[in-house]
């Protein structure tokens, strides 16, 4: 795959984050001609040839060393998210890369057994996701929570599609901003790991086409790590909650993550999760649950 385009900006854009100072040099003169770091003091720091590292963000990675990637990545001060993001890169530009195996909207079918572990969570919305962000297996609680992302046209329910182009996730996200930025980072990330996808290049080209706010985002090149902390949302339903959320990668399913909702036991927000589970069981019944993840009895 040629992502050169892709190398370059995103070493750009990291370098211009990164002033003289941060990194123990001195900050010269007042007009510099570049934000952050010249290409010839991300060298110095990184212990390679200016000739080299230029070749480099122009988006020649395709070979560099694992060596020489965790050096400009020190460099760069890039956090765990982005650093995993330039390894990945450079191996989507090596041309003996093989695209990592990962479950597409379409070809995924719950297991039963999938199915009955997310049944058996009864405390919070809990679902399955992949990296552009589809709902592919949900417990009754979840489908219930991402209600207004089933009323989407278009199949699956996709919480990126949701976020930007659908006006009640306004309200949905009291702090739409920050869900904004986690949203377009996490699909940046996965657009890294698995860039051969036509599924999600397809969404991120939606999105991009229809949305100034997620192309702006888009943009920045910024990645990251999802996997634990708390979220306020505002359910059409139930009202505000806070909840703490997990996110599980899926050993036996590369590239899924399982994410679990719960609240603070005995908070306002823990009495809203009821309210919401009374109003899923008496809203849905049985037809919460995918129908791919049904049995001939359920009917």
């Amino acid at each position: 795959m040629d992502n050169r385009a892709e190398v370059r900006e995103f070493l750009v854009s990291r370098r211009a984050q990164v002033s003289p100072e941060q990194v123990g040099l001195p900050a010269g003169t007042t007009n510099r001609r570049v934000n952050g770091l010249r290409r010839s003091e991300v060298a110095t720091l990184a212990g390679l040839s200016v000739e080299y590292y230029t070749r480099m963000e122009r988006g020649a990675i395709s070979g560099a060393s694992p060596k020489v990637l965790e050096s400009i990545a020190r460099a760069l001060c890039l956090d765990d998210a982005e650093r995993a993001h330039l390894f990945d890169l450079a191996h989507a530009a090596s041309p003996v890369a093989r695209p990592p195996r990962r479950r597409t909207s379409k070809s995924f079918m719950p297991h039963e057994s999938l199915q009955w572990a997310l049944d058996a969570i009864t405390a919070g919305p809990a679902f399955v996701r992949n990296g552009r962000m589809d709902l592919l297996a949900v417990n009754s609680l979840a489908r219930a929570f991402y209600k207004d992302c089933y009323d989407m046209p278009g199949q699956p329910p996709n919480i990126a599609r949701f976020t930007f182009l659908d006006e009640r996730a306004y309200d949905f996200y009291p702090n739409w901003d920050a869900f904004a930025e986690v949203t377009v980072s996490i699909l940046r990330t996965e657009a890294g790991r698995d860039p051969h996808n036509k599924e999600l290049h397809d969404l991120i080209g939606e999105l991009g086409t229809r949305s100034d706010e997620f192309r702006k985002r888009w943009g920045a090149h910024n990645v990251r790590h999802h996997g634990t902390g708390f979220k306020t949302f505002n359910h059409p339903i139930v009202g505000e909650m806070t909840l703490a959320f997990e996110g599980l990668e899926m050993a036996a399913e590369p590239g899924l993550t399982l994410t679990i909702y719960t609240a603070e036991p005995g908070s306002p927000s823990a009495e809203r999760v009821q309210l919401l589970a009374s109003w899923a069981a008496s809203e849905y019944g049985n037809a919460a649950r995918p129908a791919s993840a049904r049995t001939p009895a359920d009917g």
